[in-house]
């Protein structure tokens, strides 16, 4: 899968709309598996919940998609809650929202509005994010290039994960695929060719406005 969005990690929110409690939980899965079992997950911790309604959208082209209204009128909950995530161009994340009934009949129109205000706030507290796929890679250089190794990095945009200080200097970055080659040629020249790099497997990170979320 090429780079796509979603969420980082699992999120919860919650709404009072007409005495009717809406609780919306995100949570970012891998496959139908990992969603099934989220949303089991979510029934149980609140199976004295009037409705517990999801959706999700999993896969490179949204090709798994999901809903269930759960006992809402047809149209006013699960479907509201995928078209948020669709909107979002949200990728491989479950939407569970639990209602506990107050008493108020919402009418159709009410409870589209409620399931959708819930699954965006839901998505918005697991930190909606870009995954970015990178591969980690490591070096070690003298210390007396890394003054010049850490401007050359800063200049060029590298994100550097870690370092640690032994009798050389571990370099930790993590990298995407089109520079690598970038990466690979600037390390070689400022260590004259002495360094050897290691490049690990390709795994998504989490990113927002071209930084690493932690």
């Amino acid at each position: 899968m090429s780079n796509y969005k979603s969420i980082h990690k699992e999120g919860r929110d919650e709404i009072i709309i007409n005495r009717s409690r809406f609780i919306g939980t995100a949570c970012p899965v891998e496959t139908e598996e990992e969603a099934l079992e989220f949303i089991d997950k979510i029934k149980k911790e609140f199976k004295d919940a009037t409705h517990n309604v999801y959706a999700y959208v999993i896969g490179e082209n949204s090709n798994i998609q999901r809903f269930s209204d759960d006992g809402e009128p047809s149209g006013t909950a699960g479907m509201p809650v995928l078209n948020v995530i669709k909107q979002e161009n949200i990728k491989n994340v479950a939407v569970v929202v639990t209602r506990y009934f107050g008493g108020v009949l919402l009418g159709a129109g009410g409870l589209v509005r409620a399931y959708t205000k819930s699954s965006k706030i839901a998505l918005e507290s697991g930190k909606i994010v870009d995954k970015k796929l990178f591969y980690d890679v490591l070096f070690k250089l003298d210390y007396t290039l890394l003054g010049k190794m850490d401007n050359e990095l800063l200049k060029n945009n590298v994100i550097v994960r870690d370092k640690e200080y032994e009798e050389q200097v571990l370099f930790k970055l993590i990298v995407e695929k089109e520079n690598l080659d970038k990466i690979n040629a600037l390390v070689g020249e400022i260590s004259s060719g002495k360094a050897e790099i290691s490049v690990g497997q390709a795994k998504y990170y989490s990113t927002k406005n071209g930084k690493i979320v932690d």
